[in-house]
């Protein structure tokens, strides 16, 4: 029974795993999750800016359709 190799405690810790440290975990998330919402809305106020409201006075409205219609 004593001969069978017991292996349990040479594991080498990876220093890159955060499932070793819980703290170094917890901060990846939160970044991550941060960073994840900053980017969504900067691309949604970017998408906004780039279809922007533009003038309409060029455009001749109807004299029979405005506020005072002017029929013939």
């Amino acid at each position: 029974m004593e001969m069978q190799n017991n292996h349990e405690g040479q594991d080498l810790d990876n220093q890159a795993d955060i499932e070793l440290n819980k703290p170094s975990k917890s901060r990846f998330l939160f970044l991550l999750f941060f960073f994840g919402i900053f980017i969504f809305a900067w691309s949604g106020c970017f998408k906004l800016y780039q279809n922007s409201y533009e003038s309409n006075k060029d455009i001749e409205v109807p004299e029979h359709t405005k506020y005072d219609p002017k029929y013939k």
